[in-house]
């Protein structure tokens, strides 16, 4: 049976990891999931949520198999998505899981989640690129304590920290989630491809080499017929009536 799934309706894909109750990362998981990436990045998909069965999103690595290029691979092919991605986490969200969540663009938790790169207990330290990860969304101070104490921290000490978006209710967690993700794949998809360029331009290479690509970008995007639509929709019929076709 597999352990990672992708499934799609319409304009949204979903990713689900599906090897409960602690849906560990050994090869066979992580390589599952960099073939579900690479087919969510064909599939035409708008918007992808990610998502995992059971309690828990992940409670990290197999130790007993060591993971190493498959278990970055999936985490860069995620990264690399040019729609908007959005993981849905419970339970337990450490180490290779949280490392998934954070190739997201967007962490929604569940109430009673707990976080952490927790590699530190065994002596490690994150392998797939969490580090670095943390230090953007959270700052290079709490990135540190994080890791060095090996520390899982509540969902609300990472919303606080800016790692998590949000936070709701663990019964309405996958539901709210996927209404989001399904307003993000009605958006502008070319638009939203250029915002992910920016961003990432801007973490890691800083915002003049952001403000460099823009005009390139927003040429991309000036170009799309979602703009030209978008723009004559609100002059005709105001704000709220653009219907854009991520084109």
């Amino acid at each position: 049976m597999a352990k990672v799934e992708f499934t799609q309706r319409g304009d949204v894909g979903e990713i689900v990891i599906a090897d409960p109750p602690l849906n560990l990362f050994g090869l066979d998981l992580s390589r599952e999931l960099a073939a579900a990436a690479a087919a969510a990045g064909e599939s035409g998909a708008r918007a992808i949520l990610v998502h995992a069965e059971g309690d828990n999103f992940s409670a990290g690595a197999n130790v007993e198999m060591f993971l190493g290029r498959d278990q970055a691979a999936a985490r860069e092919l995620l990264g690399e998505l040019e729609v908007p991605l959005v993981a849905a986490v419970q339970g337990l969200c450490l180490a290779a899981g949280l490392e998934v969540a954070l190739s997201c663009d967007l962490i929604w938790a569940a109430e009673g989640t707990q976080l952490g790169l927790v590699e530190g207990v065994i002596g490690a330290t994150p392998f797939g690129g969490g580090t670095q990860r943390l230090v953007a969304r959270a700052g290079a101070g709490r990135a540190a304590e994080a890791v060095l104490t090996a520390r899982a921290y509540p969902a609300e000490t990472m919303l606080e920290w800016g790692v998590v978006n949000r936070v709701v209710a663990a019964d309405e967690l996958l539901g709210k989630a996927r209404s989001f993700v399904e307003r993000l794949a009605r958006g502008p998809t070319l638009a939203h491809a250029a915002t992910k360029r920016m961003i990432r331009l801007a973490v890691d290479d800083g915002v003049d080499a952001a403000d460099a690509a823009l005009p390139d970008a927003g040429a991309t995007v000036m170009a799309s017929e979602d703009l030209q639509d978008g723009a004559r929709t609100l002059l005709e019929q105001g704000p709220g009536h653009a219907t854009f076709q991520g084109r």
